[in-house]
C-alpha cells in the first residue's frame, strides 16, 4: 500500500506539481561560491552542498519556485538595496544557463504555461522590508526587475513593521507601513506574512485588498513558534483569499526541536558564526554540536501534522508548502532535500487526503492568489503611485 501511494504521489505531481513558496539557493550560492555558477552547477548532483539542484528538483515535482531574494536584516540602507539587486541578479543567470528545466514566470499564466511546457517556473520574493530601505519607488522599481512577493520583514524590525521575532516596536505596522501594503497591491506584488509579529500579521490583513500569503510559517498551535501562524490569523484567510504555505524547518514544526535549535544557534554565535550560515565550515560546526548533543528528528508526519491543522481552520483553498530548502540547517526525515515532496504528498494521501485537494494545497491555490493580486492591481491602476515618506507618514 505505501509503495502505492507513493506512487499516486508521484503521478498526481505530474499533473500538478509543487508550487513551493520559499527556496534560499541565492543565498547559499551567494555564501558558498560567491556567485560563482560553475562550482554550483545545478544541473548535476550538489547533494553534497546544497538541498536543491535541478534533477532532485525534477524527481521532487517541482513546478513553481519562489526564489527567495533574501538578504540578511544586519544589512540595511543601500547596502541592502545591493546585495537584493545582486540576488535578482543570480536568479536571472540561473535562468539563462538552464533555459531547458527554468523559466521566468511573472503571472499566473506564466505559471500555467509553464506547467505545459515542462519547465519549473521561477519565481521571486524578496525576504524582508529592509530590502527597499523605505522606499517605495525602490518597491515598485524590485517589482519591474521581477519580484513578486515581499515579506515584510526577516527576523528583526525595521522602522515601520514588527518581526515575530523581535520586541514590539510599531505594534503591527506604523503609517508608513499600512502604505507599503497598499502600494503592494496597487503594483501587484503579495503581501507575504512570514516571519512578522501576529500583530503585523492583523493589520496587513486589515489593510490587503488583495491575497496574502505566508511563503514559509506553519501551525502555531501545533508548535508554538512565534515564527508560526496563531490560529485567528488561518481563520482570516478565507476572507481575504489568502495562502498559509507550511514549512519543513524542525525548530518551527517541531516542539522538542525549539530549545534544541537555541542552544545549537548560541554554539554558532560562539564560534564567531552567523546561526543562520549553512556555509560548509558552519555545518562542521553544527555537526560537531549535533554528534555531542543528539538532535530531535521532525518527520514527514511532523509536517503533515501541521498541514492537517491548517486545513481544518483556514480550509483547503488556503494552504500551501513553502520548504525553506537552503535557508535552514536541519531538515525533516523523509523531506531532507526538494526531491522530498513525494513522501509527504503519499503521507497525506495515506490520511485520506483526497486528490482533488492534493492538487489544490500543490498548484491551485498558490497560482490562484497570484491571479487575485493581478485582478486587484488592475482594479488599482487608475491610482496613481505613492510617494509617500517614512517621514512624512511617521514623523
Amino acid at each position: 500500500m505505501e509503495a502505492d501511494q507513493l506512487a499516486r504521489a508521484r503521478e498526481l505531481l505530474a499533473a500538478y506539481p509543487v508550487v513551493d513558496g520559499h527556496n534560499d539557493l541565492p543565498w547559499a550560492l551567494r555564501e558558498q561560491v560567491r556567485y560563482d555558477l560553475d562550482r554550483r552547477d545545478i544541473a548535476t548532483d550538489q547533494s553534497a552542498c546544497l538541498h536543491t539542484d535541478i534533477p532532485r528538483l525534477r524527481v521532487g515535482g517541482v513546478g513553481a519556485q519562489f526564489w527567495s531574494v533574501y538578504v540578511r536584516s544586519d544589512l540595511a540602507g543601500d547596502d541592502a538595496v545591493s546585495a537584493t539587486l545582486e540576488q535578482i541578479d543570480v536568479v536571472t543567470q540561473l535562468l539563462a544557463r538552464y533555459p531547458d528545466h527554468l523559466v521566468r514566470a511573472l503571472t499566473a499564466d506564466d505559471m500555467e504555461s509553464a506547467r505545459g511546457e515542462g519547465r519549473i517556473a521561477s519565481l521571486m520574493g524578496a525576504e524582508g522590508g529592509h530590502s527597499i530601505n523605505n522606499s517605495l519607488a525602490t518597491l515598485r522599481a524590485l517589482h519591474t526587475l521581477g519580484v513578486r512577493y515581499m515579506t515584510l520583514t526577516h527576523n528583526d524590525n525595521i522602522a515601520w513593521a514588527d518581526s515575530a521575532t523581535d520586541e514590539p516596536g510599531v505594534g503591527g505596522l506604523s503609517p508608513f507601513g499600512r502604505e507599503v501594503v497598499r502600494e503592494m497591491n496597487r503594483v501587484g506584488m503579495l503581501v507575504d506574512l512570514s516571519h512578522v509579529a501576529a500583530t503585523t500579521m492583523r493589520a496587513a490583513l486589515e489593510v490587503s485588498a488583495a491575497p496574502v500569503i505566508f511563503s514559509h510559517s506553519s501551525a502555531r498551535a501545533v508548535c508554538d513558534h512565534p515564527r508560526n501562524i496563531p490560529d485567528d490569523v488561518l481563520e482570516l484567510l478565507p476572507g481575504n483569499g489568502g495562502v498559509a504555505m507550511a514549512t519543513f524547518v524542525p525548530k518551527f514544526v517541531l516542539p522538542e526541536a525549539v530549545e534544541w535549535t537555541r542552544r545549537a544557534d548560541e554554539n554558532m554565535r560562539a564560534h564567531g558564526l552567523h546561526h543562520l550560515a549553512t556555509t560548509p565550515d558552519a555545518m562542521k560546526v553544527h555537526a560537531a554540536f549535533e554528534e555531542a548533543n543528539p538532535r530531535p528528528v521532525a518527520t514527514v508526519a511532523t509536517v503533515a501534522d501541521h498541514l492537517d491543522h491548517m486545513r481544518e481552520v483556514a480550509g483547503i483553498d488556503h494552504i500551501g508548502i513553502g520548504g525553506d530548502y537552503d535557508g535552514t540547517a536541519f531538515t525533516p526525515a523523509g523531506l531532507e532535500d526538494v526531491a522530498g515532496y513525494p513522501n509527504l504528498i503519499a503521507e497525506l494521501l495515506r490520511r485520506s487526503w483526497s486528490e482533488p485537494d492534493v492538487a489544490k494545497l500543490t498548484w491551485h491555490n498558490a497560482v490562484r492568489a497570484l491571479r487575485d493580486a493581478e485582478s486587484v492591481s488592475k482594479a488599482l491602476q487608475p491610482h496613481p503611485p505613492s510617494n509617500a515618506t517614512l517621514a512624512e507618514l511617521d514623523g
